[in-house]
């Protein structure tokens, strides 16, 4: 199992699954829980709940309550803060911007006077907007901030196509990439099946002839049908960022979707998207540029374009903090 030392900040249904998934899976044995709204009862309780399973663990895990201080020598912290029933009436992840920016004002600049150096991974949304404030503010060495960007929405693209043509998902690859959000898009011309193109399999079978739209709206739209159900998507999402800290702790080099800089990668700078790339022991050791097709390449853009306007709409609202 790893040793890692693991913060994860914000105790609701997100931050809750992360804990017990990577306690579970032994993906560290040392963990401090923050839950910025001072719910010390709250964040106690899901301490004690997963204590009371280590009896039937294999090996031993260390739980405690603590304050951003205390995370100054964690290996790796995840970022689970936000207020996902702002999300019952709109349906959009930027609904989350303004109580997230806040969060972020009221820890970063702690978090960085911590002396904190390690890998921080952020689930909060808008990922690619909150992503980049915690990189800018905690001005840790590039690839070191990154997000779960369109991990899990590639997940759900990966499931849909196994199925649809009753191929493993594990066989095929497969990439939603941008916003994480509503503007995301499928890379329809890089699907290939274990190095077998999608278009070249529909020539062979029909069942790899499909509606690309609808199915590429459904694994955009995966989320809210998780949530309309009830009310918070956990899972899932728990499972993403484990498989990022395993990359990093065990220093894979996968290759995994995340909001990550473009520094210009695609045509893009200065923003976060989400985007194929290495994840190693160092974070973000590089990002894979994917040959897109034209009109990808213009989908991609116009999304980003939409990343950039919500990255604006934050600095007003990060400004009348100061």
């Amino acid at each position: 199992m790893s040793k890692l030392k693991i913060g994860v900040i914000g105790l609701g249904h997100v931050g809750a699954h992360v804990l017990y998934t990577l306690a579970v899976q032994g993906l560290g044995n040392d963990f401090i829980l923050v839950d910025l709204e001072n719910n010390l009862t709250k964040a106690k309780s899901e301490r004690q709940d997963v204590l009371d399973c280590t009896e039937f663990l294999p090996h031993p895990v260390k739980i405690e309550v603590g304050t951003i201080e205390d995370l100054s020598d964690r290996d790796i912290i995840v970022n689970a803060v936000g207020n996902i029933m702002m999300l019952k009436e709109t349906h959009t992840r930027l609904t989350e911007m303004e109580f997230n920016i806040r969060a972020v004002h009221s820890y970063a600049e702690r978090l960085k006077k911590s002396g904190f150096h390690g890998i921080l991974i952020n689930i909060s949304n808008p990922c690619d907007v909150i992503t980049k404030w915690l990189n800018d503010l905690l001005e840790l060495p590039k690839g070191h901030v990154f997000g779960t960007g369109t991990g899990l929405d590639t997940a759900r693209l990966k499931l849909r196509l196994q199925q649809q043509t009753g191929v493993d998902a594990k066989s095929i690859s497969a990439y939603m990439i941008g916003e994480h959000g509503n503007e995301q898009i499928a890379s329809w011309s890089t699907v290939n099946f274990n190095g077998v193109p999608l278009a070249e399999m529909a020539v062979r079978d029909e069942k790899f002839r499909f509606d690309h739209d609808e199915m590429e709206k459904s694994a955009r739209e995966g989320g809210w049908t998780t949530y309309s159900g009830k009310y918070c998507t956990e899972y899932a999402i728990a499972m993403t960022a484990a498989r990022l800290v395993d990359a990093v702790s065990n220093d894979k080099r996968s290759i995994i979707p995340v909001s990550c800089l473009l520094d210009g990668e695609y045509g893009e700078t200065g923003l976060f998207a989400g985007v194929p790339a290495i994840i190693g022991k160092n974070g973000v050791e590089e990002v894979v540029e994917l040959p897109l097709s034209e009109e990808e390449k213009q989908k991609f853009h116009k999304c980003c374009d939409g990343v950039r306007a919500n990255l604006a709409d934050s600095k007003r609202i990060y400004d009348s903090l100061k």
